[in-house]
């Protein structure tokens, strides 16, 4: 345990964003989940509900690498496997 004033008051605020940051990784993960879980289940990729969702789960992404959160690269890789799922269903229901 922090023995000093300075060390309790690091200890604080690095309590005080763990939990915040933990929200808002909570929050991103469960916008992926819905947006994968529209994908599997859309039947094509013009579908207006699975374009809204997949733009909402890369918007939340793109802010929690904004914030530091979480790391851009990290951020990045997800958007593209989702943007690869969206276009394996494009694909599919063009041919």
């Amino acid at each position: 345990m922090p023995k000093g004033k300075t060390d309790i008051k690091r200890h604080q605020k690095q309590e005080k964003r763990r939990l915040r940051n933990r929200s808002v990784r909570s929050a991103v993960k469960t916008f992926i989940g819905r947006a994968r879980q529209t994908i599997s289940s859309a039947k094509t990729a013009d579908e207006d509900g699975l374009q809204l969702v997949v733009v909402r789960a890369i918007g939340e992404l793109d802010r929690a690498a904004r914030k530091g959160i979480i790391h851009p690269n990290n951020a990045a890789r997800r958007k593209s496997r989702l943007m690869k799922r969206v276009n394996a269903l494009q694909a599919t229901a063009a041919s």
